[in-house]
């Protein structure tokens, strides 16, 4: 019989399995943008971690199967009260995503995305949005998938 995964709001135990985890995000995006991305480090050092476990507008969610942490979901709460050019409604943006590169294709990263859709649904939230990079096709790939379609585009030219 298969282990059930289970997704649950991270606490401070979790700390290093994210931390791990957080290493495989930054490594994805340093291979690819070495001139943005600092190759061995990572979005959030330990201490940071705690805070944001800490703050209810930022929620991290953990996927954890056998006592393993196999993925996580980073989200934060935003609305834009009273503003000139935007309506108020609230948003849960995806602030990182990581199944631990051992357990992909397991539809961890897709139980993770529902999981959090129905908790924004539950928060009010009118949609959820997040980045993803240009160079991370695997990404964009997942979340097309999902039923994400583009909201807007970043751009650049290196000088």
């Amino acid at each position: 019989m298969m282990e059930k995964i289970n997704i649950r709001r991270a606490a401070e135990p979790d700390i290093s399995a994210i931390s791990k985890l957080l290493y495989e995000v930054q490594k994805v995006h340093s291979d690819a943008r070495p001139d943005l991305f600092r190759a061995g480090g990572k979005k959030y050092d330990d201490e940071e971690l705690k805070m944001i476990l800490a703050d209810n507008d930022r929620p991290i969610f953990v996927a954890e199967k056998a006592g393993n942490i196999l993925g996580y979901i980073f989200c934060v709460h935003q609305q834009h009260m009273n503003n000139n050019s935007l309506t108020d409604i609230k948003t849960l943006y995806i602030d990182d995503l990581c199944v631990d590169e051992t357990a992909r294709n397991e539809h961890i990263g897709s139980l993770l995305y529902e999981y959090v859709l129905e908790y924004a649904a539950q928060k009010g939230c009118y949609n959820v949005t997040l980045n993803v990079w240009a160079d991370n096709v695997n990404a964009m790939k997942f979340y097309e998938k999902l039923g994400l379609k583009v909201q807007k585009i970043g751009m650049e030219k290196i000088l």
